[in-house]
């Protein structure tokens, strides 16, 4: 196989916040985004990525989702290289109408399933008054 029948994809670098004291590529995982009756559903492709190398943070309506991944050791002749040790990282800004208390997340070959449930509406009630 040579070089030219290869088709190489660049990977698009995401914007970290501040320094880093580490040379490793930081990229912005492709997502999906859709929304249904009760949820929105975030689905992050981070190849590579345990799950034990994820971390998921929302602070102030910014979900922030980081991954690591490690440099594998498959053994052979390496011919091409496209997923490289490094960092994945992708910040949403979050409706206020999402139950920030369970999120939840799962990874599985490769692709990060984020669900954030809508936050059930605000009921009428009535007030009762109090004398004194």
């Amino acid at each position: 196989m040579s070089e030219q029948e290869l088709k190489v994809q660049e990977k698009h670098s995401a914007q970290t916040q501040g320094e880093s004291t580490k040379d490793e590529p930081c990229y912005a995982p492709q997502v999906d985004i859709f929304e249904t009756e009760h949820e929105m559903v975030v689905v992050a492709d981070m190849p590579g990525v345990r799950p034990e190398g994820v971390d998921i943070s929302l602070e102030d309506n910014v979900l922030t989702i980081r991954g690591r991944r490690e440099a594998d050791a498959r053994g052979g002749r390496q011919i091409l290289e496209e997923y490289v040790p490094g960092h994945y990282l992708r910040r949403f800004t979050v409706a206020e109408s999402i139950d920030q208390e369970h999120i939840a997340a799962s990874l599985a070959d490769g692709v990060l399933k984020v669900r954030l449930p809508k936050a059930a509406p605000a009921q009428p009630r009535k007030i009762v008054v109090s004398a004194g």
